[in-house]
Protein backbone atom coordinates (compact mmCIF):
# COMPACT_ATOMS: atom_id res chain seq x y z
CA UNK A 1 0.00 0.00 0.00
CA UNK A 2 1.52 3.16 -1.01
CA UNK A 3 1.21 6.43 0.78
CA UNK A 4 2.52 9.92 0.06
CA UNK A 5 3.29 12.48 2.95
CA UNK A 6 2.73 15.97 1.17
CA UNK A 7 3.48 19.33 2.32
CA UNK A 8 3.33 22.56 0.40
CA UNK A 9 4.74 26.36 1.41
CA UNK A 10 2.60 29.59 -0.28
CA UNK A 11 2.34 32.62 -0.23
CA UNK A 12 -0.14 33.52 1.57
CA UNK A 13 -3.94 31.79 2.46
CA UNK A 14 -6.07 31.62 -0.34
CA UNK A 15 -5.36 30.96 -3.96
CA UNK A 16 -8.48 32.88 -5.08
CA UNK A 17 -6.93 35.87 -4.49
CA UNK A 18 -3.69 34.95 -6.17
CA UNK A 19 -1.51 33.49 -3.85
CA UNK A 20 0.52 30.69 -5.17
CA UNK A 21 2.30 27.24 -4.09
CA UNK A 22 6.38 28.32 -3.70
CA UNK A 23 7.49 24.40 -2.89
CA UNK A 24 5.97 20.96 -2.70
CA UNK A 25 7.33 18.09 -0.68
CA UNK A 26 6.70 14.23 -0.78
CA UNK A 27 7.76 11.54 1.37
CA UNK A 28 6.58 7.87 0.06
CA UNK A 29 6.05 5.15 2.69
CA UNK A 30 4.98 1.70 1.20
CA UNK A 31 2.62 -0.13 4.31
CA UNK A 32 3.57 2.66 6.25
CA UNK A 33 7.36 1.88 6.21
CA UNK A 34 9.56 4.93 4.90
CA UNK A 35 10.95 4.06 1.24
CA UNK A 36 13.79 6.85 0.95
CA UNK A 37 12.16 7.92 -2.28
CA UNK A 38 11.36 11.36 -1.94
CA UNK A 39 10.16 14.31 -4.26
CA UNK A 40 10.81 17.94 -3.70
CA UNK A 41 10.91 21.35 -5.74
CA UNK A 42 10.66 25.20 -5.25
CA UNK A 43 8.87 26.87 -7.74
CA UNK A 44 8.88 30.30 -9.33
CA UNK A 45 4.97 31.64 -8.05
CA UNK A 46 5.33 34.55 -10.76
CA UNK A 47 3.86 36.88 -7.84
CA UNK A 48 5.70 39.03 -5.48
CA UNK A 49 6.39 37.18 -1.60
CA UNK A 50 4.84 39.29 0.85
CA UNK A 51 6.70 39.44 4.22
CA UNK A 52 4.44 37.41 6.36
CA UNK A 53 4.80 34.93 4.17
CA UNK A 54 8.86 35.09 3.91
CA UNK A 55 8.66 34.88 7.89
CA UNK A 56 7.01 31.69 7.72
CA UNK A 57 9.38 29.61 5.35
CA UNK A 58 11.89 31.94 4.45
CA UNK A 59 11.79 31.91 0.68
CA UNK A 60 12.56 35.27 -0.92
CA UNK A 61 11.39 36.30 -4.38
CA UNK A 62 15.23 36.52 -5.43
CA UNK A 63 16.05 32.98 -4.57
CA UNK A 64 12.76 31.49 -6.51
CA UNK A 65 12.94 34.16 -9.33
CA UNK A 66 15.27 31.30 -11.30
CA UNK A 67 13.14 28.23 -10.32
CA UNK A 68 10.90 26.56 -12.76
CA UNK A 69 7.11 27.74 -12.38
CA UNK A 70 4.30 25.22 -11.92
CA UNK A 71 3.61 24.32 -15.42
CA UNK A 72 7.01 23.38 -15.76
CA UNK A 73 7.10 20.78 -12.71
CA UNK A 74 3.56 19.37 -12.97
CA UNK A 75 4.15 16.36 -15.28
CA UNK A 76 6.91 15.32 -12.78
CA UNK A 77 4.81 15.88 -9.46
CA UNK A 78 1.55 13.71 -10.80
CA UNK A 79 3.68 11.29 -11.99
CA UNK A 80 5.09 11.27 -8.31
CA UNK A 81 2.30 11.55 -6.48
CA UNK A 82 0.25 8.89 -9.04
CA UNK A 83 -3.22 7.66 -9.29
CA UNK A 84 -4.17 5.74 -6.22
CA UNK A 85 -1.58 6.26 -3.39
CA UNK A 86 -3.23 8.02 -0.69
CA UNK A 87 -1.97 11.73 0.39
CA UNK A 88 -1.32 12.00 3.80
CA UNK A 89 -1.27 15.78 4.91
CA UNK A 90 -1.97 17.70 8.06
CA UNK A 91 -4.77 20.32 7.58
CA UNK A 92 -5.12 18.57 3.78
CA UNK A 93 -8.09 21.14 2.72
CA UNK A 94 -4.78 23.78 2.65
CA UNK A 95 -2.65 22.05 0.39
CA UNK A 96 -5.12 20.06 -1.53
CA UNK A 97 -7.02 23.90 -1.99
CA UNK A 98 -3.72 25.35 -3.43
CA UNK A 99 -2.81 22.27 -5.47
CA UNK A 100 -6.43 21.98 -6.87
CA UNK A 101 -6.24 25.91 -7.69
CA UNK A 102 -2.49 25.45 -9.64
CA UNK A 103 -4.41 22.69 -11.99
CA UNK A 104 -7.12 24.08 -12.14
CA UNK A 105 -4.89 26.93 -14.12
CA UNK A 106 -3.24 24.27 -16.15
CA UNK A 107 -6.81 22.49 -17.41
CA UNK A 108 -5.77 19.59 -15.22
CA UNK A 109 -8.11 17.58 -13.19
CA UNK A 110 -8.06 18.05 -9.63
CA UNK A 111 -6.80 15.50 -6.70
CA UNK A 112 -9.75 13.64 -5.46
CA UNK A 113 -10.77 14.12 -1.49
CA UNK A 114 -11.11 10.80 -0.88
CA UNK A 115 -7.37 10.49 -1.89
CA UNK A 116 -6.67 12.47 1.26
CA UNK A 117 -5.75 11.34 4.75
CA UNK A 118 -5.64 14.25 7.17
CA UNK A 119 -3.34 14.24 9.95
CA UNK A 120 -4.59 16.85 11.81
CA UNK A 121 -8.53 15.30 11.65
CA UNK A 122 -6.93 12.35 13.14
CA UNK A 123 -4.83 14.13 16.03
CA UNK A 124 -8.24 15.81 16.70
CA UNK A 125 -10.25 12.85 17.22
CA UNK A 126 -7.33 11.34 19.43
CA UNK A 127 -6.59 14.41 21.26
CA UNK A 128 -9.84 16.46 21.65
CA UNK A 129 -9.19 19.71 23.00
CA UNK A 130 -5.47 19.59 22.54
CA UNK A 131 -3.22 21.59 20.74
CA UNK A 132 -2.71 19.52 17.35
CA UNK A 133 -0.20 21.62 15.53
CA UNK A 134 2.62 19.88 13.70
CA UNK A 135 5.25 21.61 16.01
CA UNK A 136 2.93 20.58 18.71
CA UNK A 137 2.25 16.74 17.51
CA UNK A 138 6.24 16.37 17.14
CA UNK A 139 6.62 17.45 20.65
CA UNK A 140 4.19 15.01 22.27
CA UNK A 141 5.79 12.09 20.01
CA UNK A 142 9.11 13.04 20.94
CA UNK A 143 9.89 13.69 17.26
CA UNK A 144 13.04 16.11 16.56
CA UNK A 145 12.10 19.25 16.00
CA UNK A 146 15.98 20.62 15.67
CA UNK A 147 16.30 19.46 12.32
CA UNK A 148 14.20 22.95 11.01
CA UNK A 149 13.94 26.87 12.03
CA UNK A 150 11.58 27.66 9.60
CA UNK A 151 8.72 25.91 7.74
CA UNK A 152 10.21 24.04 4.80
CA UNK A 153 7.78 21.47 2.83
CA UNK A 154 10.36 18.12 2.69
CA UNK A 155 11.75 18.70 5.97
CA UNK A 156 7.86 19.30 7.37
CA UNK A 157 7.00 16.01 5.27
CA UNK A 158 9.81 14.17 7.29
CA UNK A 159 8.53 15.20 10.09
CA UNK A 160 4.99 14.51 9.37
CA UNK A 161 5.98 11.09 8.27
CA UNK A 162 7.00 10.22 11.92
CA UNK A 163 4.15 12.14 13.61
CA UNK A 164 1.75 10.40 11.22
CA UNK A 165 3.34 7.16 12.23
CA UNK A 166 2.36 7.80 15.96
CA UNK A 167 -1.26 8.97 15.16
CA UNK A 168 -1.85 5.33 13.23
CA UNK A 169 -0.27 2.81 16.08
CA UNK A 170 3.60 3.78 16.30
CA UNK A 171 7.08 4.26 14.82
CA UNK A 172 8.28 1.17 13.71
CA UNK A 173 11.79 0.86 15.68
CA UNK A 174 14.76 2.33 13.46
CA UNK A 175 12.38 4.31 10.89
CA UNK A 176 12.24 7.62 12.32
CA UNK A 177 13.30 10.55 9.22
CA UNK A 178 14.40 12.75 11.06
CA UNK A 179 15.19 11.87 14.89
CA UNK A 180 18.41 10.08 15.09
CA UNK A 181 17.34 7.98 18.92
CA UNK A 182 14.14 5.88 18.54
CA UNK A 183 11.71 5.09 21.76
CA UNK A 184 11.60 1.22 21.08
CA UNK A 185 9.62 1.20 24.80
CA UNK A 186 6.29 1.70 22.62
CA UNK A 187 4.46 -0.74 21.98
CA UNK A 188 4.45 -1.76 17.70
CA UNK A 189 2.02 -3.46 15.80
CA UNK A 190 2.88 -3.22 12.11
CA UNK A 191 2.15 -7.26 11.62
CA UNK A 192 -1.05 -6.40 9.40
CA UNK A 193 -0.25 -3.73 7.01
CA UNK A 194 -4.19 -3.85 5.90
CA UNK A 195 -5.36 -3.52 9.66
CA UNK A 196 -3.18 -0.48 9.95
CA UNK A 197 -4.31 0.79 6.48
CA UNK A 198 -7.88 0.33 7.94
CA UNK A 199 -6.50 2.37 11.15
CA UNK A 200 -5.73 5.34 9.31
CA UNK A 201 -8.69 5.73 7.29
CA UNK A 202 -10.96 5.25 10.21
CA UNK A 203 -9.22 8.27 11.82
Amino acid sequence: MREIVLDTETTGFDPETGDRVVEIGCVELNFHVPTGNEYHCYINPERDMPEGAFGVHGLSEEFLSDKPVFADIVDDFLEFIGDDAALVIHNASFDSKFLNAELKWLNRPPIPEVRLIDTLEIARRRFPGGANSLDALCRRFDVDLSVRDKHGALVDCQLLAAVYLELIGGRQPGLSLVADAQDTSKPQNWSDPGQMAQISREF
